[in-house]
């Protein structure tokens, strides 16, 4: 069985994601102003802040669902700001989302089919059964996120976790240099969750894959974020390692109400 998904040859310190700049308003609402960040190959990148700090306008800026009013998006060094989601999506950028993406009345392996044919801008006949089309492929993927043994069965039956496992290898079948998730570990109990953050980190490991996740569970955050990006207000407030992330007085205080000088440190 052929795998679909090569391991990227890049430098271990190549920049995947350049995001410069960026600025976005709604009437007089400022929701995201002059953030930058970037994400290196191989990494992860938690992007987290309190509600209504601008996490989700951030990341539908870099996805291209929204367009920015200022600033810059860079995937790879090429220029992508603006571009429509399909665009982005071929450039180079996998998505998950919070509500998991999946075709419940279908098979899990079909789920992957779909996709592959979409990739290959072979999507006009899918009214005819996909049998045998992409099937290599789909099951080598979903090896990869360890669902091989549920191939067959339909994704509405699925526990909620595996449902994550098989968006996961939709995302990457689009054979993706930057992987965004959206509150990839909402809903799910907390040994699904590290064990589902610990998959992604594997592959971004194995392929290079560069990772920018939202996520309101700190302590999935703390155990499996390199850096951490923190925003209050449209504006970044801080950015550093989860350990002095953890310690930053700043941080404290966006996300317990309190002046710095009475932040004590989050348990």
């Amino acid at each position: 069985m052929s795998v679909p998904w090569q391991t990227i040859e890049t430098s271990p310190a190549a920049t995947r994601l350049a995001v410069r700049g960026l600025a976005k308003a709604f009437g007089g609402v400022q929701a995201v102003h002059d953030v930058s960040f970037s994400v290196t190959a191989g990494h992860m990148l938690a992007l987290i802040g309190p509600n209504g700090a601008g996490k989700s306008t951030c990341f539908n800026l870099v996805n291209g669902q929204l367009r920015p009013d200022r600033g810059s998006v860079h995937l790879d060094g090429i220029d992508v700001t603006g571009q429509r989601p399909r665009d982005i999506w071929r450039a180079g950028v996998g998505r998950t989302f919070q509500i998991p993406a999946t075709f419940r009345s279908m098979r899990v392996r079909e789920n992957l089919q779909v996709v592959l044919a979409s990739r290959e801008r072979r999507t006009l006949g899918l009214w005819r059964p996909l049998r045998e089309r992409f099937r290599d492929e789909a099951m080598a993927l979903l090896t990869q996120v360890g669902m091989q043994g549920q191939a067959e069965r339909t994704c509405g039956v699925l526990a909620y976790g595996d449902v994550k496992r098989v968006e996961l290898a939709m995302a990457l079948a689009g054979r993706p240099t930057l992987l965004l998730m959206d509150e990839p570990t909402a809903g799910m109990a907390a040994d699904e969750r590290h064990a589902l953050m610990a998959l992604t980190r594997e592959l971004a490991t194995q392929h290079g894959l560069a990772v920018l996740f939202t996520e309101h569970s700190l302590d999935v955050v703390f155990a499996h974020a390199d850096r951490i990006v923190v925003m209050a207000r449209g504006r970044v407030i801080a950015e550093g390692t989860p350990e002095a992330i953890r310690d930053d007085v700043t941080v404290q205080a966006a996300y317990l109400g309190v002046p710095d000088t009475e932040a004590g440190v989050p348990a």
